[in-house]
């Protein structure tokens, strides 16, 4: 559990480092995200982009464990 939080703290850390970064990276709306936009009201829900995010970290533990 240690080795876990410390690998998650190093992770959170370099990710607020590198932040300035990763902002540019054009990773918006993808094709399948849903966005409902009205006069006083939007609605985004970003499907393919969790999906995506959802296999990287799927493949990034399996290569871990492995």
């Amino acid at each position: 559990m240690q080795k876990f939080l410390f690998g998650l703290a190093i992770t959170a850390l370099l990710l607020g480092l590198l932040w300035p970064w990763i902002d540019k990276i054009p990773f918006g709306r993808l094709p399948g995200d849903i966005v409902v936009e009205r006069e006083n009201f939007r609605f985004y829900l970003p499907l393919t982009s969790m999906l995506l995010v959802s296999a990287l970290i799927t493949l990034i533990l399996w290569l871990i464990r492995r």
